[in-house]
Parts: C-alpha cells; structure tokens; sequence
C-alpha cells in the first residue's frame, strides 16, 4: 500500500519543526522555511526556462543548498546539537560568487536600472530573484527578533539574490537580447 500524503496533523493550525516540537504555521520560522521552499521551487522554474546545461547544473546544486537552508530553518534550535542536520559553508558563497563573476566576464556593463522582462526565462529569474530577497528579509527579522538562525543564512540568500540577478541578464545575453533600461520620467 502507498503511503498517504496527507496526515490530518496540521488540520487545526499547528505543525511540528524537526525535533517534534509543535508550532503554529503562522511562526516565522515556518514563513522561513515555506518561502525557501517557493525559492526552491522558482529556481527549478527558472531552469526550466534557461537552455544551457551548465547553467541547469549551477541551480541544481543552488537546489541542495535551499534543502539545506530549509533544514535548518524548520529544525528546533534547542533540539539542532542532537540531529544530524547539513551545514551551510563558506565555499557554498564562494561558489555563488565564482559563478557570478563568470556570468559578467561575458555581460556588457550596466549603464542604468534595468526593467525585468524581454523574455520569458528573464521574467522568471527576476521573480526568482524577489522570492529570495523576501526569503532574505525573513531570516533577517528572524534575526532582529534573536531567533537561532546561521548567519551565513543571511549571507547565502544574499548572494543568491545577486547570482539571480546577473543570471537573468546572462539569460538575456545568451539569447541574444539586450537588457530593457529603465528611463525615468522627469516632469
């Protein structure tokens, strides 16, 4: 027999971090951690978009690093010492910053604000890029609020944002499109 998918615990509001310790879904770590798992699900999207394996491969990898994340965030602090949960490194920014760096050997300098759009796999790696940076700015309030949470967390999302951002004007580049500048109206 399969096992089901649904388990009726979280029917009145409340669901387990791992650890087993019940909160209610509206808890900011679970904010966190769901909003990981939109970003998770808006890079697979993204890569769907973008046709150059290498590229699928980096966000494949970006992929583990949010399961990591999620981890983390939807673990109990006081129970995290007992479990064996993945660790965010220094070399995963380091990664993101190689990767960036390689995208902008091949980009033209940017001259103004850009708007997002041109193309599709533009569009979803800018929507990609905003789901991190509210991702980001949760850990961030996690943070202010003296929450357990991993610095490089922060750091990691904050890169990220970035890495989508030069992506989305490398998809562009490798479609041979230009970026779309923002002129503002003065009046």
């Amino acid at each position: 027999m399969a096992l089901k998918i649904y388990t009726k615990t979280g029917d009145k509001g409340k669901t387990s971090l791992i650890g087993g310790t019940k909160v209610p879904k509206s808890n900011i770590r679970i904010e966190a951690y769901g909003t990981i798992d939109e970003l998770n699900s808006f890079i697979g999207l993204t890569a769907d978009y973008i046709n150059r394996q290498d590229v699928k491969t980096i966000l494949k990898e970006i992929q583990d690093r949010l399961f990591t994340i999620g981890s983390s965030l939807a673990c109990d602090p006081d129970k995290e010492p007992l479990l064996k949960i993945p660790d965010l490194k220094e070399s995963d920014i380091e990664f993101l910053e190689k990767n960036i760096d390689a995208m902008n050997t091949e980009l033209k300098p940017m001259k103004s604000f850009i708007l997002p759009g041109g193309h599709v796999a533009i569009s979803t790696a800018h929507v990609t890029r905003c789901v991190c940076r509210r991702a980001e700015r949760i850990c961030v309030n996690m943070q202010e609020q003296q929450l357990e949470i991993d610095p490089l967390i922060i750091k990691y999302l904050n890169r990220l944002s970035d890495y989508l951002f030069v992506l989305a004007r490398y998809a562009g580049h490798l479609l041979g499109l230009e970026d779309i500048p923002w002129k503002a109206r003065i009046n």
